[in-house]
């Protein structure tokens, strides 16, 4: 692994200037991110008012060594829909803004994790062309199961799918697993999961020198 980071790993005088900060203000929700950086440790203060969107998204960054600090305010009186969407678009231009023209990174991973009888399989392609795929393989269920505060899996693709979009990247999601395995570990799967592989397909590869990681030259 040591190895492994030294050839692909995120080298600060490649990736010195991968950080920004973002702020989006509408009639129903107001995000600020003081921080983004690519380049990170995993450190996070994360306070969206959603408590369990909260939790995943401090383990997506944690994971993927993303240094993040975003505070979110919203309508959630109404219900978590409207903020729950901005974060995922708040993220996405973030996350879009910090990678730049994307020069030298290694662009597409695919990383597979367990979470006791859940899983979760993602895939992504940093292409600068939106796709988003939602596969539910939990033992043939669709069921769309939520907690206590009325998050669900329903809300999950919701963020996935704004996040996805606001990056202009592609991004397949299987949620694996059997019907005993509560909602928490399957998204706690896809959260874990989405860190690796974006952290895996924005580390720098210096085989690039500093190219576009496309055969056209440009993404």
């Amino acid at each position: 692994m040591g190895l492994f980071r030294k050839i692909f790993g995120k080298t600060k005088s490649a990736t010195a200037k991968r950080k920004t900060s973002y702020t989006r203000k509408s009639k129903e929700t107001e995000i600020s991110i003081p921080l983004l950086n690519i380049d990170g440790t995993g450190e996070t203060d994360i306070v969206t008012s959603i408590g369990f969107l909260d939790h995943m998204l401090t383990l997506f960054a944690y994971h993927g060594y993303f240094d993040l600090k975003l505070k979110a305010t919203g309508d959630t009186h109404v219900d978590n829909h409207h903020l729950n969407e901005d974060v995922g678009i708040a993220m996405g231009e973030a996350f879009k803004q910090a990678l730049g023209d994307e020069k030298g990174v290694v662009r597409m991973a695919s990383v597979e994790i367990p979470m006791d009888n859940a899983g979760a399989k993602v895939t992504i392609d940093l292409s600068n062309r939106f796709a988003f795929r939602f596969v539910d393989k939990r033992d043939g269920s669709s069921e769309d199961i939520r907690d206590e505060e009325g998050y669900s899996i329903h809300y999950a693709k919701d963020f996935l799918e704004s996040f996805a979009k606001k990056l202009c990247m592609n991004l397949h999601v299987e949620v694996l697993g059997t019907r005993d395995a509560d909602m928490h570990h399957y998204l706690e799967a896809v959260f874990k999961t989405l860190g690796i592989a974006l952290d895996k397909a924005t580390r720098i590869d210096p085989r690039r020198a500093g190219e576009v990681p496309s055969s056209k030259g440009i993404l």
